[in-house]
């Protein structure tokens, strides 16, 4: 039971690596990214490519998959993306959606369509076991790894948005962009910097969660409904709002495939259904925000 819950903690806490970026992406910019998933596929062949073909060592590519897949994502938001934002939400989805389909067709022929593995060093292969019988836990030391790592980043995350310069003035945009340029706030490298480091944190997940998700091209496709199931569920307004609906769903979704597993993906949905009739507007939402 309690090493349910560990692995459902360390599930929750690479969805909400993997979905922080894209509730950012929506809550600041009001823009449906449904690529975000592509992003978080680039950093998990990022990380495949580097460990079996240069032998970079793991920890090297994770940070590596962070920088380069928020480079890339400064250079498509500069380009691509920018000119989108004042588009209707139905152009943005075809766009994006468009662009995710690119991305899945553009890594299929150039990888190809076989299952990518990842060789985790020694000192993250292995388990620890503690206790005894139905209260022994079973600690997977990559899990115990994925959550303090993933700990760290909302601690930082959370720091970035409350106790910064650029936090406040992420805030202001967030709240009326107008009103955020007309007292000198650049909002336009406001949303670049954000959308870069959302899409940094998706490849980082990536990377971490190829050994656990499984990587091919169809990855942002598989993931986008649990993306957007973490979004809608914890609200855009915040960092905790997403943080606490991926912990939910994480421990909801290993909880029912262990224990009913013939109807254990019917739960995510069930518990999603319940708490949107709850709180439409998601579990958490910011006094002042939209």
């Amino acid at each position: 039971m309690i090493t349910i819950l560990f692995d459902g903690i360390a599930y929750g806490m690479l969805l909400f690596v993997l979905a922080v970026g894209l509730a950012v992406t929506l809550g600041l910019m009001n823009f449906i990214n449904l690529a975000h998933g592509a992003f978080a596929m680039a950093g998990g062949y990022i990380t495949v490519l580097l460990m079996q073909r240069l032998g970079v060592p793991f920890l090297w590519c994770l940070l590596l998959a962070f920088v380069l897949v928020g480079l890339l994502g400064a250079l498509l938001e500069r380009t691509l993306y920018r000119p989108m934002y004042s588009k209707p939400q139905l152009d943005q989805v075809l766009f994006s959606i468009g662009l995710a389909f690119m991305a899945v067709a553009g890594v299929d022929y150039f990888m190809g369509s076989s299952q990518q593995n990842v060789q985790l060093p020694e000192w993250l292969s292995g388990r620890t076991e503690i206790g005894h019988g139905a209260w022994m836990l079973g600690m997977g030391h990559y899990r115990l790894f994925i959550i303090v790592l993933c700990a760290a980043l909302t601690v930082v995350l959370q720091l970035l948005l409350s106790r910064t310069r650029f936090g406040s003035r992420l805030r202001a945009a967030v709240d009326d962009p107008r009103v955020a340029a007309g007292l000198g706030i650049n909002v336009n490298v406001v949303f670049l910097l954000t959308f870069a480091v959302g899409s940094g944190l998706a490849g980082l997940g990536g990377a971490l969660g190829a050994e656990i998700l499984g990587l091919d091209p169809t990855f942002p496709l598989k993931y986008m409904i649990y993306f957007l199931i973490v979004v809608s569920v914890g609200g855009t307004s915040s960092i905790t709002g997403p943080l606490m609906a991926a912990l939910l769903l994480g421990i909801a979704d290993v909880a029912g495939k262990y224990f009913i597993p013939t109807l254990g993906a019917f739960i995510v949905y069930t518990l999603m259904i319940l708490i949107l009739m709850w709180r439409p507007e998601g579990l958490f939402t910011r006094k002042g925000g939209k």
